[in-house]
């Protein structure tokens, strides 16, 4: 029997791509499935499509893992039927586990942005364009600093203090902390009614919502102090970057880059805003649709976007600032990510089915 299990496949990913840096409104990781379940063949699919669950059925895998998220809102019904409910339920019948990774990505080193502005020729590439991240807690606490290794310890054993694929994250300043112990108290510093002045470390950490409560308990369990103070803050922080600005050759003008992203994506339908003639210097790329970043990559000196789904009047703003586009298509500017992808799962030890040539783009043409 295989020792490979669901959960590898999620720990692999997520080593490839942090869920930490997916939109907040992206539902990346384990969508159905028991992580339990052993993997013997493995499948990827750019989307869930109705072709991708009659092949799947056809020739069953143990786990898909899929680019675009089958079951991208929140659902109450899986009914048969061609929707993603039904898909879903399809898979979940042929007892396939479906992981997805997305923008966590896009993101990443080497995923899906890399991938595009490497098949661009794109040279010294910077990130840009964070999205919003989903929603996590600081916690705050006040303890004397031996103590301190011992609370962050149980913190991590409760979810807590871990940004990406590290953990024991915190933060330590030295103060001075006040109490005066009433009666009845039993303070382990100090003294009993007297103002006591003593020296703590000030210790915070990240906190994933959802993981609060134990996170809180694991804290006071572990504290020393009969009553330890602690806060607990909302934050927003840690975006991933979905984009890439770089660099193209001396001398390319806008009828170069067209003929580069044709020869880098496979010739897809393009659309294209400004002179052929112009010259470049700094190009911008956002795999699927980037029209939310338009107006960032601009102001930070790109001279062309190459992204997709945009629609009039986004390029009609874009071209009221001076900046070229060239829609290749949402599908074309996120498969090059795609094959990366298949060739990282390849060396995990199932047996990889490719179903990318089981195009999702609904564009004929």
């Amino acid at each position: 029997m295989s020792k490979l299990r669901v959960a590898d496949i999620v720990a692999a990913l997520e080593r490839r791509a942090p869920t930490s840096h997916a939109a907040r409104w992206d539902p990346v990781g384990l969508q159905f499935g028991d992580p339990a379940q052993p993997v013997g063949r493995l499948a990827l699919c750019h989307e869930v499509t109705e072709a991708v669950v009659d092949a799947l059925e056809a020739s069953p895998v143990d786990v898909v893992v899929s680019y675009h998220p089958l079951l991208f809102r929140p659902t109450t019904r899986l009914v048969a039927g061609a929707t993603v409910e039904g898909r879903a339920l399809r898979l979940m019948q042929a007892g396939i586990s479906l992981i997805v990774a997305h923008t966590n990505l896009d993101a990443a080193e080497g995923g899906t942005a890399d991938a595009l502005a490497e098949a661009l020729g794109l040279d010294a590439n910077e990130g840009f364009g964070p999205v919003e991240p989903a929603d996590s807690r600081k916690l705050v606490t006040f303890a004397p600093a031996e103590a301190a290794d011992r609370i962050l310890d149980a913190v991590v054993r409760a979810g807590g203090a871990k940004i990406g694929l590290y953990t024991h994250c915190s933060f330590r300043a030295e103060g001075t902390g006040t109490f005066f112990a009433g009666e009845g108290t039993v303070p382990v510093t100090g003294a009993a009614g007297a103002l006591n002045r003593e020296p703590e470390l000030r210790l915070e950490c990240v906190v994933p919502v959802g993981c609060e409560e134990a996170v809180i308990g694991a804290l006071v369990h572990a504290h020393p102090y009969e009553e330890p103070a602690y806060d607990l803050y909302a934050r927003r922080a840690e975006s991933g970057l979905i984009g890439r600005l770089g660099r193209v050759p001396p001398g390319t003008r806008l009828s170069d880059l067209i003929l580069r992203v044709r020869e880098g994506l496979g010739d897809p339908p393009l659309r294209v805003c400004g002179a052929w003639s112009r010259p470049l210097e700094r190009v911008a790329v956002i795999p699927g649709a980037g029209a939310d970043f338009l107006d960032l990559a601009r102001r930070l000196g790109a001279d062309c976007v190459v992204t997709g789904d945009l629609r009039h009047h986004e390029v009609r703003r874009a071209q009221d600032a001076g900046l070229c586009v060239i829609d290749a298509g949402h599908v074309p500017t996120e498969r090059p990510g795609m094959e990366r992808l298949l060739a990282g799962l390849a060396v995990l030890g199932a047996e990889l089915v490719n179903l990318l040539e089981l195009d999702p783009d609904p564009w004929s043409g």
